[in-house]
């Protein structure tokens, strides 16, 4: 199943790794472990965020994705299913029998 992580560190570590020179390696690192569909760079509330799209077959994975971003960068990591159009399109059926049943 095909997930999108929110990864967010605070400004704190992510300047210490950046003067020791180690925030690009220790994330490339990481993500070579990982190897994600996509990852996409950017800030929300002013701190570093990254947006890792990545499948995931067992949620048994969950650990083995999340403690590497715990405990190199100290960051908060969300979990979110997502679809591609084609997933979209495949769900349309249940999506109409609920509004049905439902709606």
């Amino acid at each position: 199943m095909r997930f999108m992580l929110k990864v967010t560190m605070p400004v704190e570590t992510g300047n210490a790794l950046a003067r020791k020179g180690t925030l690009g390696s220790t994330l490339n690192t990481i993500l070579q472990d990982l190897k994600p569909e996509a990852v996409y760079f950017t800030e929300i509330g002013g701190q570093r965020t990254a947006f890792i799209v990545l499948d995931m077959t067992d949620t048994s994975q969950i650990p083995a994705i999340a403690e590497p971003f715990f405990i190199a960068l100290q960051a908060s990591v969300e979990f979110h299913a997502v679809m591609l159009p084609s997933d979209l399109e495949k769900a349309g059926p249940s999506i109409e029998a609920a509004a049905k049943k439902y709606g």
